[in-house]
């Protein structure tokens, strides 16, 4: 017979058991492994290794090869999520392409075929429009976080959203989003109209706070550079890694900061990152973090995302394979006046019906050897879809653009203009000779120039004045250069415009 204590002993067991047993296993140790990559720059294909010193470069990187890295550790590790941190957009012709009620959409949809769990934008995401970010993120079938990005009204423009929660392994992962707070001086002004950056740092503990109560681990997704990231570590707390973008930093292995892990990868789908943290009681107790080589694997079976890949190569190859001219040398990138910076410059103001011409230094993307130049080799020159802009100055604010150049060093090229300059005692600058044209520069003439929509809308930055009355054509850039190898042909590279000291 039982008795009334033995009962009572029974059902204490029966209802204390089970919760016993789920607080022993909420505080067991959990582990979930994050991949992550940033920066692609539409490198959706393998290219050459261009930072190795051998003269046959191997091939690197693509998507295809991606998805088969990140399925191969898949069926090896335990719970994973998979993050990206922006600048998915801009270095290849794919992203001038159509799909899914977007240019660059095959980008975003091969994504998806990839299994990413989140994205936060980037600038050059910015590059073709912000309706065209619209329509990526309508593509995209995971979240796009980015809580500083807003509108004149606090809300979120583009599709996106400030966080998300992922669920995997047991644990709730809280993805926080942000991009740089330098903005607008990266992407064309034209394409960030109505559109705000919030502090990133302020930004970050207002949704860290929000999300703690509800979440074991906090991620911050970012684009915005080491840097910065380093930074913003030092001035949130509660935060517990930082999965960055947009310095292009290849961190082997992950940068700690007042307990926050800092990961990187590089840029162009050269590696592929893999972050495995233990996490107990909401506080990371181990990690192991390093970058995985993308080098090509030989007749990898087809797949999803290899499908799409090759047939998207195959349009380009057919509408971007045409050889426009012959280069004689080189076209070198450089610090100062080079031959391509030259070529570049003096082409848009020759489009533009321009006597001089401008052109921002990075906006150079790649060096092209001498021999045949194609299409496409123009187009990974210049891969921003920037729109040409012609607009009128005098002969005396074009003297004071030269003499900010010789100060200031904005890393600009300059057609048209040539000139000898002499250092004052001062410390100052003082032109002895300006000629454009063939004559002296008349400080009460006006001239007309040319530049990009960009350049124009950093030309505090980059010519030192606000220019009036910019008048905006419909050709872009990467037309009039197109349109300039065509017509010479043949091209010799020289540095036509020299700014020389004289004593």
């Amino acid at each position: 017979m039982i008795t009334r204590v033995q009962y009572f002993l029974r059902s204490l067991t029966a209802i204390c058991l089970p919760i016993l047993l789920t607080v022993s296993l909420n505080a067991q140790p959990k582990s979930i492994t994050i991949l992550h990559t940033n920066d692609i720059h539409a490198s959706f294909v393998p290219h050459e290794a261009m930072w190795m010193n051998v003269k046959q470069k191997p091939m690197i990187g693509g998507l295809a090869e991606l998805a088969f890295v990140a399925d191969s550790i898949r069926k090896v590790i335990g719970p994973e999520i998979m993050l990206d941190a922006g600048d998915m957009m801009t270095g290849n012709p794919i992203t001038e392409r159509m799909y899914g009620g977007a240019q660059g959409g095959a980008l975003f949809e091969m994504m998806n075929r990839i299994h990413y769990d989140a994205w936060c934008p980037g600038n050059h995401d910015f590059d073709v429009s912000q309706e065209n970010l619209r329509a990526i993120t309508r593509i995209v079938s995971f979240p796009t976080v980015s809580a500083n990005l807003v509108d004149d009204h606090g809300k979120f423009p583009v599709g996106n959203v400030p966080w998300a929660i992922i669920e995997r392994g047991g644990l709730r992962i809280g993805v926080i989003g942000l991009i740089s707070s330098d903005l607008y001086n990266l992407v064309s002004q034209r394409n960030l109209v109505g559109i705000r950056v919030l502090d990133p740092a302020e930004t970050m503990q207002k949704y860290i706070d929000v999300l703690l109560p509800k979440t074991d681990l906090l991620v911050a997704l970012t684009h915005q550079g080491v840097e910065d990231d380093s930074l913003m570590a030092e001035e949130v707390h509660g935060l517990n890694i930082i999965v960055g973008g947009h310095s292009h930093t290849r961190l082997p292995k992950p940068k700690v900061v007042n307990g926050v892990i800092i990961v990187q990868t590089g840029s162009n789908a050269e590696n592929l990152g893999e972050l495995t943290i233990s996490v107990e009681n909401h506080v990371v107790t181990g990690y192991n973090g390093k970058l995985i080589r993308l080098w090509p694997h030989h007749n990898l079976p087809p797949s999803p995302v290899s499908e799409l890949a090759d047939s998207m190569q195959r349009e380009i190859d057919k509408d971007f394979s045409e050889v426009l001219g012959t280069l004689k040398g080189d076209w070198k990138r450089g610090e100062g006046q080079t031959a391509i910076g030259t070529f570049l410059a003096e082409a848009q103001s020759s489009a533009a019906g321009a006597v001089v011409g401008f052109m921002n230094n990075y906006g150079i993307r790649r060096d092209v050897p001498a021999g045949p130049v194609t299409k496409k080799m123009i187009f990974e020159v210049l891969p921003f879809r920037n729109t040409l802009v012609t607009f009128s100055l005098t002969g005396k604010q074009l003297r004071g653009i030269m003499e900010f150049n010789i100060a200031k060093n904005p890393h600009i090229q300059i057609a048209g203009m040539s000139g000898t300059w002499k250092q004052l005692s001062d410390g100052g600058v003082r032109f002895t000779s300006i000629i454009i044209g063939g004559n002296e520069l008349d400080d009460e003439m006006t001239y007309p120039c040319a530049a990009s929509d960009y350049l124009v809308g950093e030309a505090r930055r980059y010519l030192g004045i606000e220019l009036p009355q910019p008048i905006f054509l419909r050709q872009t850039v990467f037309e009039s250069i197109v349109a300039a190898v065509r017509r010479e042909g043949s091209i010799m590279p020289a540095v036509k415009y020299h700014i020389e000291q004289v004593h």
